[in-house]
């Protein structure tokens, strides 16, 4: 999974780190959760130990996130000639996932920002899901990306208005949670409404979730989620944040009349603890005193870097502590380019000390960037010395990009199959 294992494993804490990076990776693949949660037996389709009858009905297969194609693929060979058809959204294509599909046609959109190509998918989604009869059963797959990729917005607003809101939210540090209730109220495919689309059918929906406390409402702005957040409520999170709205905002009511979602199964198919549990055994195989700290890590990225780092000081030697969840970033008006792991990372590299490696990491293999995540340690403190780096400049000019490119010491996956939020190891000799 990692692409540049062996340039970077150059001392033993560190080959320990990318090992257990490699046991996080591995066990969070969607196509394997899939093979091992969603099965066939004796005639009926049997999800989360809920069965599905699947004889003589129409079954059509929708997935929208960074997943999706990878999902796709795997119902495709579960279900064979029993499905009807489906669509995939995703950000990338069958090539980039070495996919090849025959029942689901599969659209590419793009992603941190929404696009054209996003809203024409999205609409084609829409009209794939109208006009499903009552004995028919959709799956779909809902991973992180989502949001991005269910771009509809209402007339006269655009994906420009959306991609320029977007930018100014994230700019001023406005977690997830926030950033995607006003999503749900910018978009007609969002909070609830592939549910509605897909009314009366019987709808099972596979979630994957990239969001602190794996909130399902929030995973891509929950799309067959019954919606409880209002117009009032973006409106005032725009507001918190000082966001003047864009020259063409137009804000929607979610759907809020029950019967929409009565026939509708939300299942939380994978979260970050699938990864989490396989790199705490992983740790433990190579001698570790292995501890989950937190699986709902937030707040702004180099603070969280600082108070990783002090707080390995303080545990003894041989001990590994394990986080994931998602952090922010605050940027500048002349930010560089970069994304929260390598921010987060380099914050650390200030206060690591020669007996100890932290390693942030995306789980799908793209943070902000082509790295997925880099590592601090005293290797790359020495790299960055060689270099005359100075970690304040970059940290303070948002550059963690240039940084680690520099050093050579960015986590390089590519597409992983998965999207289950940041992971971080943090590791003492």
């Amino acid at each position: 999974m990692i692409h540049n294992f062996e340039e970077l494993a150059t001392n033993d804490l560190r080959r320990d780190a990318l090992a257990i990076a490699e046991a996080g990776y591995t066990a969070i693949r969607v196509d394997k959760i899939i093979q091992n949660k969603v099965l066939v037996v004796d005639g009926e389709l049997r999800i989360d130990e809920k069965p599905y009858s699947i004889a003589g009905r129409r079954i059509y297969f929708v997935g929208v996130g960074k997943c999706a194609v990878i999902a796709a693929s795997a119902i495709e060979k579960l279900l064979g000639d029993t499905l009807t058809g489906g669509i995939a959204l995703d950000v990338s294509t069958n090539e980039q996932t070495n996919v090849t599909l025959h029942t689901i046609e599969t659209h590419v959109g793009t992603h941190p920002l929404p696009s054209e190509a996003n809203e024409r998918a999205t609409k084609r989604i829409i009209e794939f899901l109208s006009g499903r009869r009552e004995d028919d059963l959709v799956i779909l797959f809902i991973s992180g990306g989502g949001s991005t990729l269910l771009c509809l917005p209402q007339a006269p607003m655009t994906y420009s208005d959306e991609s320029e809101l977007d930018k100014k939210l994230t700019s001023r540090g406005a977690p997830i949670q926030d950033m995607n209730i006003v999503r749900k109220h910018i978009s007609r495919a969002r909070g609830g409404a592939l549910a509605v689309a897909a009314y009366p059918a019987e709808v099972v929906s596979l979630i994957a979730s990239d969001v602190p406390h794996n909130d399902i409402a929030s995973v891509a702005s929950g799309p067959t989620v019954l919606d409880t957040s209002t117009v009032a409520d973006a409106r005032a999170i725009l507001e918190k944040y000082g966001v003047t709205s864009p020259t063409h905002l137009e804000l929607i009511e979610t759907e809020k009349e029950e019967k929409y979602f009565t026939r509708v199964t939300n299942v939380l198919l994978l979260t970050n603890k699938d990864a989490l549990v396989a790199m705490r055994d992983e740790t433990i195989r190579r001698g570790y005193d292995a501890e989950i700290v937190n699986d709902c890590l937030t707040g702004e990225a180099r603070d969280v870097g600082r108070a990783l780092a002090e707080k390995l000081h303080t545990v003894p030697s041989k001990t590994a502590l394990l986080y994931a969840g998602e952090s922010t970033v605050t940027l500048g008006a002349n930010a560089g380019s970069g994304g929260r792991n390598q921010e987060m990372t380099l914050a650390a590299l200030g206060d690591i000390r020669a007996d100890e490696l932290i390693l942030s990491f995306a789980s799908d293999g793209h943070d902000n960037t082509e790295h997925a995540g880099a590592i601090a340690d005293d290797a790359t403190r020495a790299h960055a010395n060689n270099k005359n780096l100075s970690v304040k400049e970059y940290l303070d000019t948002h550059r963690s990009y240039d940084f680690f490119s520099t050093t050579n010491d960015a986590l390089v996956t590519g597409y992983t199959g998965s999207n289950v939020s940041d992971l971080v190891i943090a590791l003492k000799k």
